[in-house]
């Protein structure tokens, strides 16, 4: 049975009260901290990934942006952030806050799960599931983890890429911060954490953005812009010295101008509103951690175009729970549940399309890991997944990890699947008895240390995809495509520290292809950068921190509004300097630098050169 919007505005307005009695007060870690430290700062490990356990763990391999990573990028969106992974090709339709899409691995867009703090919030409202990364504002947002290839299968059904999972904590570090370059291309965010007598660990973050650059067509003559706000409240407390109380609510609103064709430019706008509610304890003794997590997300899309709206809504319930083990000195085990229902609906006036329904799953998932000695670990993960419309469906991962000496190896090998959207079942085109998308991913991953300062790390993978959901070619509904596809490629990372300095090259070779093994669209076969950071000390001016990237994104396959054809590569340079001046950090951040002119995907327009000035503050 759906909530009724009474008990959902009573939540919300409850959740609220208690969060913003928050004083302000300052915050400073502590040195000596510990899990349990109710009246300091505790050390507390942000994020555990789903299904795993203690020895298992190690064979996991994700990309994590910390909160000191994101504030020192200067990256103001999910996009800023995630062009820069080496594997994921990223397309926006046009400046900050447009649509945009993430392909993982050379696999679709619908292919990347999204997760906020370990659950899933894609948009069921969209007619095949896929998540707009155009809308995600990161300054709220604690970390972000991306886990490519076989490490999604720890998160269920849809990870068949990978995964991007956003986490939302407690930031002990009172701060405030304003940045941009003009009126209408500005951004502001603000901190504040207060402990109470009682042991209550109250959080507020808020973030402002807006920007009003070129059209989003390449040809366009008119400027779109978009306005963002972003509220994180955090609520923790610890109920005994091994329990936890862990809340938390999240809610974005993005108004963004946009063009619906060539023609159609004024009056043409969008507003993106979602908002999640996340409430459990935590539990931990010598030998395990217990989770328990209630979550609900709201999805409420609205587009209007010169006078008509089209309008999109989905909702979203999760009951999860999860057991980590240490058994001895040899075995650790999981074991966990999660029930989803997701129901929604969309009605549009500017074309002919509608739906309506809900779906449900349970998930019931456990994983072991077994040290054979401190060189070599065995681990298993498994899921079964009971779905309303395709039955039961199974997926696993095995891993096998042996170091000698400096060289660490590791061999994965999983399956995935994805299940049709709402409106792949329910909408006007929907079919019931479709079956779900399916995989099998192999990966071999390579790490050498040549010494302390240099490291060297590649990994093989190659994904069969199986029964593609895609619509008929007469449009009359959807249907599981044969022959099977597949995705394969090289990732290689070389990194080299020196005193206050880091170089990282990176590189993708990448093999992604049709049924009838053409390239497919929007994945060029090569890519690779550069990151360099250094710790510059200028005898007259101080100390200052420099961050330079680099990417080379090559030339691949798009449709140009007439024809698919190829579009020329691009090279993209960031630059960051950050100066601490009696307190306040001072950066300049400079995007694009070599000011090129670029359309991704083709016929919309991505900013040229982009100068921002920044001002952070700790309190």
């Amino acid at each position: 049975m759906k909530p009724n919007n009474e008990w959902r505005t009573m939540m919300i307005k409850l959740f609220l009260i208690l969060i913003f009695s928050i004083l302000v007060s300052n915050v400073s870690a502590l040195e000596n901290c510990k899990w349990n430290n109710s009246k300091g700062t505790p050390c507390t490990t942000i994020t555990k990934t789903p299904n795993t356990s203690n020895y298992n763990s190690n064979g996991i391999n994700k990309t994590i942006f910390t909160k000191r990573q994101i504030v020192e990028s200067g990256a103001t969106t999910a996009v800023d952030l995630l062009k820069k992974v080496s594997g994921l090709d990223y397309y926006q339709t046009g400046q900050k806050g447009q649509q945009a899409a993430i392909f993982m691995r050379g696999s679709e867009s619908n292919h990347t799960l999204v997760l906020l703090n370990g659950i899933a919030i894609n948009d069921q409202s969209t007619t095949n599931g896929l998540h707009d990364f155009g809308q995600d504002f990161v300054q709220t947002v604690q970390q972000i983890e991306v886990y490519k290839g076989s490490n999604g299968a720890h998160f269920g059904p849809d990870a068949i890429g990978g995964a991007i999972n956003f986490v939302t904590d407690i930031d002990y570090t009172n701060s405030f911060s304003v940045s941009g370059f003009s009126y209408n291309n500005n951004s502001t965010n603000y901190n504040t954490t207060k402990i109470t007598d009682n042991g209550w660990h109250l959080n507020f973050k808020g973030a402002t953005n807006q920007n009003k650059t070129d059209s989003a067509k390449a040809k366009g003559n008119e400027s779109d812009g978009t306005k963002n706000y972003q509220v994180n409240l955090n609520g923790n407390k610890w109920l005994n010295d091994n329990l936890k109380l862990k809340s938390t609510f999240y809610y974005r609103d993005t108004k963004s101008d946009y063009d619906s064709s060539a023609t159609k430019e004024d009056s043409v706008f969008a507003d993106n509103k979602m908002y999640a509610l996340q409430t459990g304890v935590e539990r931990k003794t010598n030998n395990s951690l217990d989770n328990i997590m209630f979550h609900y997300h709201n999805y409420d899309r609205k587009y209007y175009v010169q006078g008509r709206k089209d309008k999109y809504y989905s909702e979203s319930l999760v009951a999860k729970a999860e057991r980590e083990v240490v058994f001895d000195n040899k075995l650790s085990y999981g074991f966990g549940s999660e029930y989803k229902y997701d129901w929604g609906h969309y009605l549009t006036k500017t074309f002919a399309s509608h739906m309506g329904g809900h779906l449900s799953n349970l998930g019931i998932f456990a994983n072991a890991g077994y040290k054979f000695n401190e060189n070599q670990i065995l681990s298993f993960h498994g899921r079964n997944d009971d779905h309303k419309e395709t039955g039961g469906n199974r997926t696993y991962k095995i891993n096998f990890t042996q170091i000698l000496g400096q060289l660490k190896l590791t061999v994965n090998h999983s399956t995935g699947l994805k299940n049709a959207s709402l409106y792949e079942f329910y909408g006007n085109n929907g079919i019931r008895n479709i079956k779900p998308e399916t995989s099998e991913t192999n990966e071999i991953i390579g790490e050498y240390s040549f010494s302390e300062n240099i490291k060297f790390g590649s990994t093989a993978y190659r994904t069969r995809m199986k029964d593609r959901i895609k619509i008929k070619s007469d449009w009359t509904g959807y249907e599981n495509k044969i022959p099977d596809t597949t995705q394969e490629g090289l990732e290689s990372e070389l990194t080299f520290l020196g005193k206050n300095q880091k170089l990282s090259f990176i590189s993708h070779f990448a093999k992604s292809r049709t049924a009838t093994g053409g390239p497919n669209s929007r994945r060029p076969d090569l890519s690779y950068g550069v990151d360099y950071s250094k710790k510059l000390n200028l005898t007259d001016y101080g100390t200052f921190d420099l961050n330079l990237s680099h990417r080379f994104i090559g030339d691949h396959i798009d449709w140009t509004g007439s024809t698919n054809a190829f579009v020329k590569s691009v090279d993209l340079v960031d630059l960051t300097i950050r100066k601490n001046w009696f307190g306040n950090i001072l950066s300049l951040n400079i995007t694009n630098l070599l000011n090129e002119r670029y359309e991704k995907p083709a016929t919309y327009s991505q900013d040229g050169r982009m100068v921002n000035f920044g001002l952070r503050r700790a309190y």
